[in-house]
């Protein structure tokens, strides 16, 4: 698997600021501007979620992930119409889900909730500064994106790369039969 970088997630932010606001601005020709809103808001959870599972670890358990954010989903859509709420409750499942996918401590987990809460903020922010759905989702995408320079802790990844890979143990196993060669020679 490869790690998502800084880049891929600015792609991902401009893209779900362009889908985003399409969909608000074709669901609300049809429906109120908060519904709209918020059928849009659920839309890009999801799409996030997927991009966020496509990117994890095959050994993550992707599937109840994914009907973890969509009963988060369904029950925060079934018991608020506020835009406000519906949204601290996608922030906070898209949090639970890169937190269980990306980050091995819960160091890194809380630095995470912060930046998503940042990016939240950032969005609401542009959103009231602008009126901007497009302005509003980039902004908050954009903090997002931010997430892959959260720290790992020491020795988790490199050591765990390194036992994994066959061909690193067996240079490993041939460097000490060539030194017990060179003592004898």
């Amino acid at each position: 698997m490869k790690e998502p970088g800084f880049g891929e997630g600015v792609l991902v932010a401009l893209v779900a600021a362009i889908l985003g606001a399409a969909l608000f601005d074709g669901l609300a020709l049809l429906v109120s501007a908060s519904v709209a809103a918020s059928w849009a808001l659920v839309a890009l959870g999801f799409g996030y979620v997927l991009y966020l599972l496509g990117r994890a670890d095959p050994s993550v358990g992707r599937l109840p992930l994914l009907l973890l954010w969509l009963a988060v989903a369904l029950v925060s859509g079934a018991l608020t119409s506020d835009l406000g709420i519906l949204a601290l409750s996608q922030l906070a499942s898209l949090w639970l889900v890169r937190a269980l996918c990306f980050h091995a401590g819960p160091v890194a987990a809380a630095m995470d909730l912060g930046l998503c809460l940042l990016g939240g903020l950032a969005g609401f922010w542009a959103a009231q500064r602008t009126g901007s759905p497009f302005l509003a989702i980039w902004t908050c995408f954009l903090v997002q994106a931010l997430f892959v320079y959260i720290p790992r802790p020491i020795g988790s990844g490199a050591v765990a790369d390194i036992d994994s890979n066959a061909f690193d143990r067996a240079e490993r196993a041939a460097e000490r039969a060539l030194r017990r060669l060179s003592r004898f020679g």
